[in-house]
């Protein structure tokens, strides 16, 4: 341990009463090495092949104080920067114009610094706190003290990142509240921050301006362009999940496959960790940042993962405006004045001194102002937009978590989802006794089929659904509000009872497509369609669907099956374009498309390290399933799987622009300096080093299982492709007369610090397909034990 240095030591970093407490307490306290059960107020951190955290206290705020310690000690920077976005502070801190992370959305920081101070309500989120269960605030105190405590041991050794910087200070509740609200809300309001600031009152028009001019017809296409952009449709966060029963398990016990897809940066990454209060809670898996809890894992009796779901997270509300008066709308035919606050940051100013900008935010009684201008939503005289967001206070999580760390069964799960807390996640598990379950009890607002026609408030609102998935209401009438059904926890919110569950003995599986595909012979009643409906949008999905009944021919299940099917790499757009191009091969009309040709006729239809030509087919894909009209056959809701499928190649338009495609794919690539035929793994590697670690994968509009992308999409460049997303952590999970048997890679690893052994370390067993197994028995626990045990007492 190193004792914290004092005021005036060189790179100390300055520390408030509070922090110097707790550096008092570290040197009380002390180090121990040694495993055995702590004490009332300790909590031990053992750690495992590959840096993971066994951490075992006696109750919940001892155990969280635990965690954050263990977490901050390979990520501390990245939950100081973490901070900074909490407490507003970025534009005075790394500049108003550099961009930082806001959820999945990177913005300019006066925007989240804005943003943070326009929707963060301490109070709120204090008294929605005081609503979760005690052991949830023990989390939350122990987590806040526990990353407290590392700042105060190790102030002077930070890593070079953060070292010495005045902006890595002590955490407090508050922050780690916001921390929290912003995990909740990112596939709402925050994912539209920049449209809430952006939503001011029209400028009264000049008396002797003419008539405004009729508004151009929104561009749908390009509406649903918009929604992806800010990852509200299509989002690249997302996931594949099996879990099979026992009717076709090899050990008749349940199996699981989990395998989200999430960011390789940033806060969202996952960090492993094995939780453990003695004859209360034993689990294994991950959690997200700052989240002392397991999001994905196991415990002895069942697994889970987590996909994300279709579920909408909001609502917008069309306002009628009172004429002559933009800050005033009308329900049930009476005026209702929207309220006014400014917002301020300190800036540094041009001279070095200290400058206050102000900002004003609109709201209304169904939610603050938002413009998404490109669908057409703006602020003009006669109407203006407001945004609900279901999410906003969601304090529940983490007590769902800690009742399915002591789940039994998958029904334990599923019962353990009644309180609403799973903000925008499916989920999917399996039990030892052999039952599978898909279950999206997620946060959606409570409109019905019904209620959708009825408040929809106009044809354009309703286009606007079905192309970019905005569901419009009637901001104008009163019984458009979400409905309030006595069984729900949570006013406004569908109660478990309405949502999709299904219980198989044999196989149920989620690639972020909505419930309706869970399995062919699975059906639903009564499900609204604000969770999700027959529509067909991920590759992925076609491609469990194929791939499952498929590897299930071969026989029962095992957990090397399930492995290798998903590394695999099958690209399933391939299967079913490739073909026809090849056919028109003969017809290519330029020498860029016949080398195109001739590399794709060489290539396997994987993503493997060894497949040559896999980026020809991307390059192209990625600009020809554009194409109006591409498909031979089009998409038939009787036939999900096989349509769409092969290219229009008898329509010389279309046949014209595939061929553009081909030509541009095959000049980006040539000009990037990499060969046609070069191994994908020549050509795909890691963003967040610059090791040469070879990966296999292939992206979300491939249809490749093991899914790696960009956050930002972004074509071949001449460092090749750069992956920051995708498969993040895979685990296998089974059970036998011991307990759970488990493999899984984190494929990034467990630190952020480049100077840490457990940076890549994972990325290479990634890259070489190496499964791990986790030690969750004691015995296994300490033959992959790696140094000495860390005993902390809280003080």
């Amino acid at each position: 341990m190193t004792a914290t240095p004092s005021r005036s030591s060189p790179g100390a970093i300055p520390l408030p009463a509070s922090a110097a407490a707790l550096a008092l307490a570290a040197l009380l306290a002390g180090c121990a090495s040694g495993p055995g059960m702590p004490g009332e107020r300790s909590v031990t951190v053992t750690r495992t092949t590959y840096g993971i955290p066994h951490v075992t206290a006696r109750d919940p705020e001892s155990l969280a104080y635990g965690v954050a310690y263990a977490y901050a000690q390979d990520n501390v920077c990245m939950t100081a920067d973490s901070l900074v976005t909490a407490r507003g502070e970025r534009s005075a801190t790394f500049g108003p114009k550099t961009t930082g992370l806001l959820g999945r959305r990177y913005l300019p920081n006066q925007q989240i610094d804005l943003f943070v101070a326009a929707h963060m309500d301490d109070a709120a989120l204090e008294g929605a706190w005081a609503q979760t269960s005690a052991e949830t605030q023990a989390l939350a105190r122990g987590y806040v003290a526990g990353y407290n405590r590392f700042l105060a041991d190790n102030a002077a050794t930070l890593p070079e990142a953060c070292r010495g910087k005045p902006w890595v200070q002590p955490m407090t509740l508050p922050q780690y509240r916001r921390l929290a609200e912003v995990v909740a809300v990112q596939a709402g309001i925050a994912a539209l921050a920049d449209g809430m600031l952006g939503a001011q009152p029209p400028r009264p028009a000049p008396k002797t301006a003419q008539a405004p001019a009729a508004a151009a017809p929104v561009d749908l296409a390009d509406a649903a362009q918009a929604l992806r952009d800010v990852g509200l449709l299509d989002s690249p966060l997302g996931s594949n999940a099996w879990a099979f029963g026992k009717d076709v398990t090899a050990n008749g016990s349940g199996m699981l496959l989990g395998n989200p897809h999430f960011p390789w940066s940033g806060p969202n990454r996952f960090y492993e960790m094995h939780l453990t209060i003695p004859g209360q809670m034993d689990v294994m898996g991950v959690g997200i940042g700052t989240y002392p809890m397991v999001s994905i894992g196991f415990n002895k009796d069942v697994a889970w993962s987590h996909t994300v779901s279709t579920g909408k997270r909001f609502t917008l509300y069309e306002l009628t405006l009172v004429d002559g008066d933009p800050t005033s709308y009308l329900v049930d035919g009476q005026p209702e004045k929207m309220s006014a606050r400014q917002v301020s940051l300190t800036l540094p100013g041009a001279d070095g001194k200290p400058q206050t900008v102000q900002h004003t935010v609109w709201s209304s009684r169904w939610g603050p102002l938002v413009i998404i201008p490109r669908a057409g939503l703006t602020w003009n005289a006669k109407a203006a937009y407001a945004l609900r967001d279901a999410n906003t206070g969601n304090t529940r999580m983490m007590d769902t978590a800690l009742a399915f760390a002591r789940a039994r069964s998958v029904q334990d799960l599923h019962r353990a989802q009644k309180n609403l807390g799973m903000p925008w996640v499916n989920t999917l598990a399996a039990d030892r006794q052999g039952t599978a379950m898909y279950a999206d009890v997620s946060v959606v607002p409570d409109v019905d089929a019904a209620q959708l026609t009825r408040c929809t408030p106009s044809q354009a609102a309703a286009a606007l659904r079905a192309a970019a998935g905005l569901v419009v209401l009637n901001g104008a009438r009163a019984d458009c509000a979400w409905q309030q059904d006595p069984r729900s926890p949570v006013p406004g919110l569908i109660p478990i009872e309405r949502m999709p569950v299904a219980f198989r003995s044999d196989w149920v599986h989620n690639s972020n497509d909505s419930f309706y595909y869970t399995h062919p012979g699975q059906t639903f009643d009564g499900i609204s369609p604000m969770v999700g409906d027959a529509s067909l949008s991920r590759p992925r999905t076609r491609a469990g669907l194929t791939e499952i009944p498929e590897m299930l021919a071969r026989g029962k299940v095992t957990p090397t099956a399930i492995q290798s099917q998903l590394f695999q790499n099958r690209n399933f757009m391939a299967s079913v374009i490739v073909p026809d191009l090849l056919r028109a091969c003969t017809q290519a009309p330029t020498p860029e498309s016949r080398d195109g040709c001739a590399a794709l006729k060489g290539w396997d239809r994987h993503n493997h390290i060894e497949s040559r030509g896999a980026h020809v087919f991307r390059e192209f894909w990625r600009t020809a399933r554009n194409i109006p009209g591409v498909y031979r056959v089009p998409f038939d809701p009787q036939q999900p799987v096989a349509t769409p499928a092969g290219l229009n190649m008898a329509d010389a338009a279309t046949a014209a622009k595939v061929w553009a495609a081909l030509d541009g794919a095959v000049k980006a690539i040539r000009g990037s300096g990499f060969a046609l035929d070069a191994t994908l793994g020549s050509v795909q590697s890691p963003d967040i080093t610059e090791e040469a670690i070879a990966l296999h994968g292939g992206e979300e509009f491939e249809g490749v299982l093991n899914n790696l992308g960009r956050q930002e999409p972004a074509p071949i460049t001449a460092r090749g492709l750069r992956i920051d997303y995708g498969t993040s952590y895979v685990q296998t999970v089974t059970f036998d007369s011991n307990g759970p048997v488990a493999q899984a890679i984190l494929t990034y690893g467990q630190s952020t610090n480049p100077a840490s052994p457990h940076a890549n370390d994972q990325l290479r067993e990634f890259s070489a397909r190496r499964w791990h197994s986790l030690p969750f028995h004691p015995a296994d626990i300490a033959r992959q034990r790696v140094g000495d045990t860390l005993t902390l007492v809280r003080p």
